[in-house]
């Protein structure tokens, strides 16, 4: 088969970026501003205005942006907040830490993403929260969320770990709920080169609650108001994503124009590739295909040195750091279905229409077996 396609090649992602990221560290150490420096507060308003917000709070990680925005809106304990069955494992961590309990709902079986139908029938007199996520790049169905959350007086905190420029009926994932939390882990779409991650808000007392939350509960050095946190954003990672950020809507779009050459590359291997509903821009963070010979074609693809992986294997519910909450399989049988037959392949802005048709051919030889 030739050589194999990676899963992701940051090298050739930041290749573009070398120089650029040279200055930076070079302006960094002169200023020897490392945390919550210049260019942080450069970051947050940058971000906020791309996202469509008033504020943007860098923080630490994704994990800790959910767990601040929870507590920043008055989760805690006793409260339960709506999370989707299918995701990764920092969506329900989120309101673990704040305190709260996850309720579980499962997903759309072709956005992956939260299903509004089944959230009334999770809501307790209990329920603070629903918590939609951009998987993938999809964008979450947020009309109908935002409609049952003002009819039943609850707040709408986003996990938009993967959609960094997603839009939903023309505005931008992030802009959408009482708060919006994004990661910038390096393989994001937008990525650091370590840790990070930032709350957008519209709400200013929020927004003043997370800037405390995440640095020791203080609003003025050694006046600590709140049971605060070291969740602090690192100068260095700042630096580096206003760089990037310049670029990524040119990197999502090479990202979409990749995922219209996987289409039609696997139109005959009885792969079902994601969908995109009406008025929705994905941005493929994960390029996660349905096949029902999952792991056949996962192991064709390894022996042929292909880069994939399952995106999520067991569902969140079914997690044994969740087992005191009582699910069982078949439980969320659209969940269960994604983790048996869902397959990431190869995405990154920098694929090649070679390497993609090198993915589609040895799906297509797997399955003709």
């Amino acid at each position: 088969m030739g050589k194999g396609v990676p899963f992701i090649d940051l090298g050739a992602h930041h290749r573009g970026f070398a120089a650029a990221f040279k200055r930076a560290f070079a302006e960094l150490l002169s200023s020897s501003e490392f945390v919550l420096g210049r260019d942080v507060e450069a970051f947050e308003k940058e971000f906020a205005a791309y996202v469509g917000t008033k504020h943007a709070v860098g923080v630490s990680n994704g994990t800790d942006a959910l767990t601040l925005a929870c507590k920043a809106l008055g989760v805690g304990p006793g409260d339960e907040v709506i999370v989707p069955a299918y995701t990764y494992v920092a969506s329900a961590l989120g309101a673990s830490f704040a305190g709260a309990t996850p309720r579980f709902v499962d997903v759309c079986p072709d956005t992956f993403n939260l299903d509004p139908a089944r959230i009334e029938a999770a809501v307790t007199p209990k329920t603070r929260a629903i918590m939609p996520v951009h998987l993938y790049g999809h964008p979450a169905d947020m009309d109908p969320v935002l409609e049952i959350a003002r009819r039943r007086g609850l707040k709408v905190i986003e996990d938009v770990a993967q959609a960094h420029g997603a839009t939903y009926r023309g505005r931008r994932a992030g802009g959408f709920g009482d708060a919006a939390c994004f990661s910038f882990y390096p393989s994001k779409n937008l990525g650091a080169i370590g840790d990070g991650g930032l709350v957008a808000t519209n709400d200013d007392g929020v927004a003043e609650k997370l800037r405390m939350l995440r640095n020791m509960g203080q609003r003025k050095k050694y006046h600590h108001e709140l049971l605060g946190h070291n969740n602090r954003l690192d100068n260095l990672q700042a630096a580096i994503l206003r760089i990037k950020l310049k670029r990524l809507d040119r990197h999502n779009k090479m990202r979409q124009s990749a995922a219209a050459r996987y289409a039609k590359a696997l139109a005959k291997t009885g792969a079902t590739p994601p969908a995109v509903r009406g008025g929705c821009a994905h941005v493929y963070h994960i390029f996660a295909i349905l096949h029902p010979k999952r792991d056949a074609v996962m192991e064709a693809l390894k022996a042929a040195g292909v880069g994939c992986g399952v995106y999520y294997p067991t569902p969140v519910p079914l997690q044994p750091c969740y087992a005191h909450l009582g699910h069982k399989k078949g439980d969320f049988p659209v969940a269960d279905r994604l983790s048996a037959e869902s397959l990431a392949l190869p995405m990154f802005p920098e694929i090649t229409p070679a390497q993609i048709a090198t993915v589609a051919k040895v799906i297509g030889q797997a399955v003709s077996l």
